[in-house]
């Protein structure tokens, strides 16, 4: 080949152009696979978007029971009602929907449903961590039905998770410093809500409350999210409580075994013994009236309230809590939020969370 100063221009030339159409499909393939990338990240940010303390209050009606709907506002107002299986009598609602996991009964049914889903999240992110689900999820029914009366969870059991009846106040420490610091706060917007006592011979409840079956006494509730469904008029009347429940670390926010209510015990009032529906929660009660003679009973061991303080309690074992007080001692409050069981690791959370998810 012959040297020259015009071939070795050409020869330059030539690989500046090479670089050039080289650098723009580089440029090409990276700006395609960023497109993907962002395209990804707002598909999955869409399916976990529901949290209804992330985002803003909800337009739709709120979801009594899990099935069924019922305008918030209550009090024999016609506006806003569905059909629905929810049933009035005199003001008092009860709930009666197929739907709801606290009324429907488990079986091969929904066994298959919850194994059906967990297959979906495995497949769309991972299986790594969810041995303890895949086994609870698998033999659902054997854990079921052979747990001991003591504690029997009814819809489903997380395997070799610790169980207690009571726990330390140390299991949620940040949660349960936070909501006793916020118990002027949460009392002050209970007696914003809490109007007069109503009576079975037909005084409609304030608006947002629900009457719950008791076989003495009265027992009401205030639900700020129901079964994992935010009660948008309800949080909207309590803001103070609905910005706790923002905070809150462990707040189970995004399944049907979360809640957050006041709940109301007349005196007289006895709650029967239960089981909850799962073990992977504990329930978080926070006093904020609390007469002499009332008392909570979770596997056999009796516990009582106080103004200000929080107890924390596995609801999967069997309890009962009663008001054995007189009309004189007042009514029985406390502020009931479901926190994780704090062995249940991020990875299960997230899992249970898509597996659980309201109208799955």
């Amino acid at each position: 080949m012959e040297w020259s100063l015009e071939s070795v221009r050409e020869m330059v030339a030539g690989g500046i152009q090479s670089m050039r159409e080289c650098e723009s499909s580089a440029f090409g393939t990276v700006m395609c696979l960023a497109l993907l990338f962002v395209w990804y990240c707002y598909r999955v940010g869409r399916e976990h978007s529901s949290s209804p303390l992330r985002g803003r209050y909800s337009a739709e009606p709120s979801r009594v029971g899990g099935g069924a709907m019922i305008s918030q506002e209550g009090g024999g107002r016609d506006k806003g009602k569905q059909a629905s299986t929810v049933e009035e009598q005199n003001g008092f609602a009860y709930c009666q929907s197929s739907e709801c996991f606290r009324c429907s009964h488990t079986g091969e049914g929904l066994n298959q449903r919850l194994y059906h889903s967990l297959q979906e999240y495995a497949k769309r992110y991972t299986w790594s961590g969810m041995g303890r689900v895949h086994k609870g999820v698998r033999d659902q029914g054997r854990h079921l039905s052979s747990r001991p009366t003591i504690q029997r969870p009814e819809v489903f059991f997380l395997p070799d998770l610790p169980s207690a009846p009571f726990f330390s106040r140390d299991a949620q420490k940040h949660d349960v410093e936070l909501l006793e610091r916020s118990f002027p706060a949460l009392l002050a917007e209970f007696e914003n809500i809490y109007h007069t006592a109503p009576t079975r011979g037909g005084c409609s409840l304030p608006p947002g409350w629900k009457a719950n079956s008791t076989p003495h006494g009265q027992w009401w509730t205030y639900y700020l999210v129901n079964q994992g469904t935010p009660l948008a008029l309800n949080a909207r009347r309590c803001p103070r409580a609905w910005r706790v429940l923002g905070q809150l670390r462990t707040f189970i926010a995004n399944n049907v075994f979360g809640n957050a209510c006041f709940s109301v015990l007349s005196p007289g009032a006895l709650i029967t013994e239960h089981y909850g529906p799962t073990n992977v929660r504990l329930r978080c009660h926070l006093g904020l009236k609390v007469p002499q003679s009332c008392e909570l009973v979770v596997g056999g061991e009796p516990q009582c309230w106080s103004e200000g303080s929080c107890l924390l309690f596995d609801d999967s074992f069997l309890h009962r809590a009663f008001h054995d007080g007189g009309a004189e001692d007042g009514l029985r409050v406390v502020f009931m939020v479901d926190l994780w069981h704090p062995n249940v690791a991020a990875a299960e959370r997230q899992a249970l969370d898509y597996i659980f998810t309201p109208g799955r």
